[in-house]
């Protein structure tokens, strides 16, 4: 029996990151689709003020804590003091969508741009970043700059709208948010528990769907320490 964990994640949502690791460890043993919802896009595109650093810092350091994912010094003295950078998931989401359609890495650029962002406080909305960090992780730089702008406009704005359509469907409150998939049957699971704890996560897994020893039952539905949508 077929099993797919559905991830639904924004690439500039703090507790995302915090997940890498638990998604890294369930790409193992289960297939895992990813879904961006589009968290800082349109009217929600964010500049980088004081107020804003005021506000994630408490977030990152309670991230930090739990899932034991490093923030490097380049993003909390550099990215989150610098007042011409804008957060805006748009151009990120579309490199996944690219990278994804290209050769199936979407969510190896995915863990990148995370890295990129919370350690190395590096722009992940300039298109430069974005085929700058593709290429690192072996996506030949044109063909994946035409991929990336074939994902840009039209096409991810209407990801983004089967993302949320799919969230309201299965009742995803936020990101980053779980839904396992086992023969047609969708259900929301919790991994919060497991936060910090990958091969504990991945052991648990594999527990689900012994008959496939590629399973996963996993909900991290967004709390008041989570990212809503």
């Amino acid at each position: 029996m077929t099993a797919t964990l559905h991830y639904f994640y924004d690439p500039l949502c703090g507790w995302c990151y915090g997940a890498a690791p638990l998604v890294k460890a369930a790409r193992d043993v289960i297939d895992v689709k990813a879904h961006g919802g589009g968290m800082m896009t349109g009217a929600r595109r964010q500049p980088v003020t004081p107020q804003l650093r005021g506000f994630v810092m408490p977030h990152d350091a309670r991230i930090a804590q739990l899932s034991r994912q490093p923030f490097g010094d380049a993003y909390a003295n550099g990215l989150l003091r610098d007042t011409t950078a804008v957060f805006d998931s748009e151009p990120p989401t579309a490199a996944i969508l690219a990278a994804e359609a290209l050769a199936g890495r979407g969510l190896d650029l995915l863990a990148a741009l995370q890295v990129a962002h919370y350690v190395d406080g590096r722009r992940i909305a300039d298109r430069a970043v974005l085929i700058e960090l593709a290429g690192a992780i072996g996506l030949p730089p044109a063909p994946f700059a035409d991929a990336l702008d074939r994902q840009t406009g039209a096409a991810v704005q209407a990801h983004f709208e089967e993302t949320r359509s799919l969230m309201a469907q299965v009742g995803a409150q936020g990101f980053p948010s779980f839904v396992l998939e086992i023969g047609g049957v969708m259900t929301r699971v919790d991994a919060s528990r497991h936060m910090g704890r990958p091969q504990e996560f991945q052991d648990w897994l594999r527990e689900q769907t012994p008959q496939t020893d590629i399973s996963a039952d996993r909900r991290f539905a967004c709390d008041a320490d989570g990212c809503a949508l």
